[in-house]
């Protein structure tokens, strides 16, 4: 009589699971073309190494002109200009806009030389002027006014995608955007699948019924369940119940594969050889589960793979891979849980839209301390292919709607049944720090729209966390209190230091000694946005200098040649500096040295991390505060110009 193995001591789901997390199903990392990229998921950050777009352009069809030259223009009593050329999408301008004149321009083109806004062509009339052509402009402009600067959609060196993103439709767009050829992806976990009993039968194959024999399913259905948990199954000959057959193609499943799936053959019976095969070849962790169905199933390792076995039954089969295996193929290759393609939400804040016009809202989602589903809109305009990225479906708002409400019901209309909600929602200060700290962090979403907009949304409840610096007390989007909690509406979880100045090129070869060069000195300065803290900080710093030379910010901020003009991330200032196209731009130290650059230092700013008073307890906002806690300190050590 051949000896029994009986499954007395059945362990628990959680013990399945355990033992199944234990195991490493995990591929090597490759690098795959943008065409075979499509569902696959990234290994690694990426980072903009160019700016999107690479050049100002004009954002809608209309005349380029110098700014200054429209001041006080309006319908009664027009600006008038010398119309001196025309410049179309696609084309390299070869005319230069000066004083007093005016280019036509399409929407799309190169911004030429000397320009620094579109007047739209609405609000022009053409005109002839002492025999030459000229446009009548009847409306004030601003610089910057109905233009895209370059990386206005996103800038070089900004965090474009993070690791763990799965690249769909929207992604691979940002990446040909900013011309990436191959990305470096997660290694699709490699699945060997065997089935096993000699009443098995591959279908194709002659049946008979008079001895029992039946089609083998176990084999496809697995494959095919494993191809959609993301794995790559490999399909082995059929395996009878010969103990020397089942070794051999275990053996070479293993070798291949980094995970080995059988079914049949795991029961207590006699006949049932398989676990014999993986305690003497291997390592059994566990024998049987308390679960209905799917009672026989086997957890274990070879040297070089990991094994399941699943039961015979081809229902019990399909059930114990979708409740154990398929979430640690899914992990393994980086993938999130399947969600539906339409999820129900309530609207974070109050949207407001009066246009008539039916409207595709993009739309992100964040979750509440208590786990429900909030909506917020995502929009940075019709040409930002960011946009997409950041959001996560469409709200479709109906015409006659002139507001959304805040806790109004909304259904999200997902870009993929793949989406799910980020594990944490940032808004805020662009810091290289706070990219490296988001890159140990499980899904997350950081919208970089800088401390005073970071700030805003805090207040208004939609993030789970903002990142201000600057000093609030003074006009900026940051706060010099000390308390956990202040004005800012939120509860102080870290902060660090990080030292700012003027970024120029390598040797100084301006001699730049401080701000004053920029007051007095013929020199082009490029500027962050009004939004930044960092912005803020240098304003504050001009109206000191002010206040030392018994005169206005204003007047000293007139003076400086690029003030007003404005650049997108942390790194765009000193791209432009590198590029030739300014003597001098606001930057950070780690950023001057990362390029190769001079740094002219005029002082340190604080940076703060400011939670959402009411997400502490969320599972997200706990990974931040851990991830802050274990690798902050590491993350500033190798960061120059910062600390704690």
């Amino acid at each position: 009589m051949t000896d029994r193995k009986e499954f007395r001591d059945l362990a628990e789901p959680e013990e399945a699971h355990e033992a199944i997390a234990s195991l490493d199903l995990s591929a090597d990392p490759e690098y795959v073309s943008l065409t075979e990229a499509r569902g696959r998921v990234l290994a690694e950050r990426l980072d903009a190494d160019r700016d999107v777009p690479g050049f100002d352009r004009a954002s809608m069809d209309g005349f380029a002109v110098q700014a200054r030259d429209t001041f006080g223009a309006n319908e009664a009593d027009p600006a008038v200009l010398d119309l001196v050329g025309e410049v179309h999408a696609g084309t390299e301008p070869d005319v230069e806009v000066g004083e007093g004149e005016a280019v036509e321009i399409s929407t799309g083109a190169v911004m030429p030389p000397g320009a620094d806004a579109v007047v739209m062509v609405e609000r022009t009339d053409y005109v002839e002027r002492e025999g030459t052509d000229g446009v009548e402009v009847r409306t004030a402009l601003t610089p910057g006014e109905h233009t895209m600067l370059a990386g206005a959609d996103i800038a070089a060196g900004q965090r474009a995608l993070g690791p763990g993103t799965r690249l769909t439709a929207r992604e691979i767009g940002l990446l040909s955007a900013l011309g990436v050829d191959e990305v470096p992806v997660r290694g699709t976990p490699t699945v060997g699948i065997i089935s096993t009993g000699d009443e098995l039968v591959r279908p194709g194959n002659p049946l008979s019924d008079e001895s029992g024999q039946i089609y083998d399913v176990n084999s496809y259905t697995t494959a095919a369940a494993v191809a959609e948990a993301g794995g790559d199954p490999v399909l082995y000959p059929h395996a009878g119940d010969d103990y020397e057959e089942m070794e051999r193609l275990l053996l070479e499943a293993s070798e291949e594969c980094d995970l080995v799936l059988s079914s049949g053959s795991t029961s207590a019976s006699a006949v049932d050889v398989i676990y014999r095969v993986i305690e003497s070849r291997g390592e059994l962790l566990l024998h049987g589960v308390a679960v209905k169905p799917g009672k026989p199933m086997l957890v274990g390792r070879f040297p070089d793979s990991a094994y399941v076995g699943l039961p015979g039954y081809p229902v019990s089969a399909l059930t114990i891979f979708q409740t154990f295996v398929a979430p640690a193929i899914r992990d393994a290759a980086g993938l999130p849980e399947p969600a539906t393609a339409t999820v129900e939400a309530r609207m974070a804040a109050e949207e407001r839209y009066d246009e008539g016009r039916m409207r595709l809202m993009p739309t992100g989602l964040v979750e509440d301390e208590h786990g429900r589903t909030l909506a917020y809109p995502v929009d940075k305009g019709s040409g930002a292919t960011t946009s997409l990225v950041e959001a996560d479906g469409v709200v479709t708002v109906p015409p006659d709607t002139a507001y959304l409400g805040e806790g109004e019901e909304v259904s999200v209309r997902l870009f993929s049944p793949d989406v799910r909600t980020p594990s944490v929602l940032g808004v805020g200060e662009d810091d290289p720090a706070l990219s490296r700290l988001l890159d140990s962090l499980d899904s997350p979403r950081y919208l970089p729209f800088g401390s005073r907009e970071g700030l805003r949304r805090l207040r208004n409840g939609v993030p789970d966390f903002a990142v201000v610096s600057g000093d609030a007390e003074r006009g900026s989007a940051g706060t010099a209190n000390d308390s956990a909690s202040d004005a800012s509406g939120g509860t102080e979880l870290a902060s660090y230091h990080r030292e700012w100045g003027l970024v120029v090129p390598s040797g100084n070869p301006e001699d730049i000694d401080g701000l004053a060069d920029l007051v007095d000195r013929d020199l082009r300065f490029i500027n962050r946005g009004t939004d930044s803290g960092l912005r803020t900080t240098l304003g504050n710093a001009v109206a000191d200098l002010a206040d030392d030379r018994d005169t206005t910010r204003h007047e000293l901020v007139e003076s400086i040649d690029g003030f007003e003009l404005t650049v997108k991330a942390h790194e765009s200032p000193a791209r432009k500096v590198a590029a030739g196209a300014a003597d001098v731009g606001l930057g950070l130290r780690s950023t001057a040295e990362k390029l190769g650059l001079g740094f002219v230092p005029l002082g340190e700013e604080r940076v703060r991390i400011l939670v959402n008073p009411n997400r502490e307890e969320k599972e997200g906002v706990a990974e931040l505060a851990s991830t802050v806690d274990s690798t902050l300190v590491g993350v500033l050590e190798r960061l120059p110009g910062v600390h704690p």
